[in-house]
Formats: structure tokens, C-alpha cells, sequence
């Protein structure tokens, strides 16, 4: 697993909070991180976190983050946008801040990723029809091998994780579960 990277998506308190019951998935990504480093690949927390100069760049057409920036959500010092305590990066971990959808868009984790020589990606995290859906599209456009943690990813409809799990990703990445990838 040494060219694997799994990039947990979004795993905050803010995200967190639109699911019924976040522990089960919790738990689960916490085994993944572990498994992870255990195989020898890299662990990547990504999470969605503005600035001031941040919000100011947002578009008023912007149909995702323009009402984020008008209401100054999601502040980067806020506690709600930290990563969550049970996922807490560590030493060797990589770590991005994103102000859109995809964990790949305005950051350097591309470029990080690739001076690790890394080619396969496990997305993992929240939400299954946001940051996993976009995160997906735009590695797969970057030619990475892909995965996507089908029982580590969530969303708050239930049809969207279904449809976006079944339907539209398995052309570009292939929906794997924990013991599928780490129980052999």
C-alpha cells in the first residue's frame, strides 16, 4: 500500500452533524485509518475550512459556497470545522483545508500526493453525493486508481449514497468495503 493514499473527507463536526448517528461510521473510518498505516499507506485529512480572504473569493454565483460566504460559516479557528478527535491526524499524516467540493480543487494535495508516489486513492468520508462524488470525478480526470469506501462514506439521503455509490461512480472507481480491501 506503499503508492495508496486514503483521503478522509470531511470527517468535522459541522459535516458530521447532518448524519442520524455518526458513530458506527466513526468507528469504522477509525479501523481504515489504522489499517492504513498498518499496510503502509498514507493517511490524508481533508477538511472544509474558510479564511476571511477565503470567503472573499467566493463568487456570488458560487451554488455551493456563496451562502457559506455571505454568512461567514465554516471558519477555519471554529472548533465545529476541526477534524474530528477520533480521526486526529498524525505524525506522517497529510493534511489539506478545501474551500470546494473536491478535495483535489485549489489545493496542493495533487501535487503532495504525487511527490509520494502515490497512484491509488481510498476516498473515504462525508458526504457521499458531495466532497466523495467530487473528489472521485476529479482523481479519476488525474488518472489515479480509485476506491471508494462504500460502508466509510455517508450521506444524509440515503438514495443519494445508493445511487451515487451504484450508479454514477462505478465507471471511474470501484466501490470497495473495509473487509473487501483489508480483510484478506
Amino acid at each position: 500500500m506503499r503508492n495508496t493514499a486514503l483521503l478522509l473527507l470531511d470527517c468535522q463536526p459541522a459535516v458530521l452533524s447532518a448524519l442520524p448517528d455518526a458513530g458506527p461510521l466513526l468507528d469504522l473510518l477509525e479501523r481504515t485509518v489504522a489499517a492504513t498505516r498498518a499496510r503502509g499507506g498514507t493517511v490524508v485529512h481533508v477538511r472544509t475550512a474558510f479564511t476571511e480572504d477565503d470567503w472573499a473569493a467566493v463568487p456570488a454565483g458560487n451554488a455551493v459556497f456563496a451562502a457559506v460566504a455571505r454568512h461567514r460559516a465554516l471558519h477555519h479557528e471554529d472548533p465545529a470545522t476541526a477534524f474530528h478527535p477520533q480521526l486526529a491526524p498524525c505524525e506522517g499524516d497529510l493534511v489539506a483545508r478545501k474551500t470546494r467540493v473536491s478535495a483535489l480543487s485549489g489545493t496542493d494535495l495533487d501535487r503532495r500526493l504525487r511527490a509520494r508516489g502515490i497512484d491509488t486513492l481510498i476516498i473515504a468520508g462525508l458526504t457521499t453525493g458531495g466532497a466523495v462524488l467530487s473528489t472521485a470525478l476529479d482523481a479519476s480526470d488525474r488518472d489515479y486508481r480509485l476506491h471508494v469506501l462504500s460502508d466509510g462514506t455517508a450521506d444524509p439521503d440515503p438514495e443519494v449514497h445508493a445511487l451515487v455509490l451504484h450508479r454514477v461512480l462505478p465507471p471511474r472507481a470501484e466501490p470497495v468495503t473495509f473487509a473487501e480491501l483489508f480483510d484478506h
